[in-house]
């Protein structure tokens, strides 16, 4: 954990916070500024600054991430519709919070707006 991470705090439950699913090594919650309908954070509860830091043991981490999302998308009603599983990487990629975590985006009526 790091000491001053958002995400960490969050994962270690030291802001509170309801989470729609948690495991000993991912939670999820809904973000706090949606940019859609469903906007939900899967987040490792192991401190990995960004994509460009994993390492070959964080394959299993990343893999649980994805089968995560598609599993929260089925919950939440968009599987069939259609969602989006993203990461942002550094800045000029939007990352703003520098904990690796996944975006499930979806929901929309009609086409994607982002």
């Amino acid at each position: 954990m790091e000491k001053d991470c958002l995400f960490c705090k969050i994962a270690n439950k030291e802001i509170p916070t309801d989470f729609l699913y948690e495991d000993d090594m991912l939670v999820v919650f809904r973000d706090i500024n949606p940019q859609s309908p469903v906007h939900l954070l899967i987040v490792p509860k192991k401190h990995i600054r960004s994509i460009n830091d994993l390492t070959e043991e964080d394959k299993i981490i990343v893999g649980e991430m994805a089968m995560l999302g598609k599993e929260m998308a089925k919950r939440e009603g968009i599987d069939q519709s259609g969602y989006k599983l993203l990461f942002n990487v550094e800045n000029g990629g939007g990352q703003m919070i520098f904990h690796l975590h996944q975006h499930l985006v979806g929901g929309w009526e009609g086409d994607a707006k982002w």
